[in-house]
């Protein structure tokens, strides 16, 4: 087993810088620098201005001199400052966002999995009735509908035209000079609808892979004998399937992990959460490479450290995955 974790975690440093130089270079060559983004609105500006700007942002450099300044900047935990005019440190700028991200992503993650769970049994033992079938048309609609859309149709509905949530921000204007309980409660209307929106799509998901999952152990022989010794359904289904067939969902939060921080980039827009959604949006319009970049590299370590826990996770289950035999 420790020979198998060495390996994994030796590959991981590879994978990372792969994925940072690929990233790098694709934000590169997308159309626009941040010189031109900033400088746009006034024609006034000479070409000496932009080239000295260029040289203040290092962008006068070669591509390659300037992943191996980044890189360098990075081994000792700096991301750099953003191009923004406020010129701040990046991981400023990420430590002022990542709570609310985190947060925000934490609470829709709990509300995926406390409902999709329970959806995906009633569904399987449910199997082709009534039930299942409506299960399957919501399955589908969460598939079909997209997340933007629907985000803008609820803002309207319920924000607009029943005027019974806000629709933007995390707070009223006004609420510093309300009380505690009172300023609580209007975070929590705030959060309605972008809690909604964030469950949606992934409950849909997890609901049809646990109705699957739980399908295939009520199947298995020990399932029958269960039954055989006159168990009630309700015991055989929440003590002896239900266990079984959470062991793949469990392994699935380990790839949440990225979306904790990576997921909320449509919904933060569209509300004006200022998370880090909102702060990835802002940063790749305005094409503000080290943010983008400290942004990425932080999704993309998440992401190996998530496929690495769930590698574990399976080696724990599998003996055959740690020693490498069939």
């Amino acid at each position: 087993m420790v020979h198998y974790l060495c390996k994994r975690i030796l590959m991981l440093l590879p994978l990372m810088l792969g994925i940072t130089l690929i990233t790098f270079v694709v934000i590169h060559l997308a159309p626009g620098e941040p010189v031109e983004m900033q400088m746009a609105m006034n024609p006034k500006v000479s070409a000496k201005a932009r080239e000295r700007m260029r040289e203040f942002y290092g962008l006068d450099k070669p591509l390659h001199i300037q992943y191996a300044n980044w890189l360098g900047r990075l081994a000792h935990m700096d991301f750099g400052r953003s191009f923004a005019p406020d010129n701040r440190p990046v991981i400023d700028k990420i430590k002022e966002r990542l709570p609310i991200t985190i947060s925000l992503n934490l609470v829709a993650l709990i509300i995926e999995f406390g409902l999709a769970i329970p959806i995906g049994i009633m569904a399987a033992v449910n199997r082709d009735s009534l039930l299942d079938k409506g299960i399957t048309i919501f399955v589908f609609l969460g598939f079909a509908v997209p997340t933007f859309w629907l985000a803008l149709l609820l803002m309207y509905l319920f924000g607009v035209k029943l005027n019974w949530l806000p629709i933007s921000g995390l707070h009223s204007l006004g609420s510093e000079q309300w009380g505690a309980l009172q300023r609580f409660w209007d975070m929590m209307k705030h959060l309605v609808l972008p809690l909604a929106i964030a469950s949606f799509g992934s409950l849909a998901g997890l609901s049809r892979f646990m109705r699957s999952t739980m399908l295939e152990v009520i199947g298995q022989d020990y399932i029958t004998t269960a039954r055989a010794k006159g168990l009630n359904e309700r015991t055989v289904i929440l003590r002896h399937g239900l266990r079984n067939a959470l062991l793949p969902v469990i392994t699935l939060l380990g790839f949440s992990l990225p979306g904790l921080i990576g997921g909320s980039v449509i919904f933060e827009t569209i509300y004006a959460i200022p998370g880090m959604g909102q702060l990835f949006y802002m940063g790749v319009m305005a094409r503000d490479y080290p943010l983008v970049m400290g942004i990425l590299v932080i999704g993309a370590g998440l992401t190996l450290v998530g496929n690495l826990l769930a590698d574990i996770a399976y080696a724990f289950a599998d003996p055959r995955i740690r020693t490498g035999k069939n």
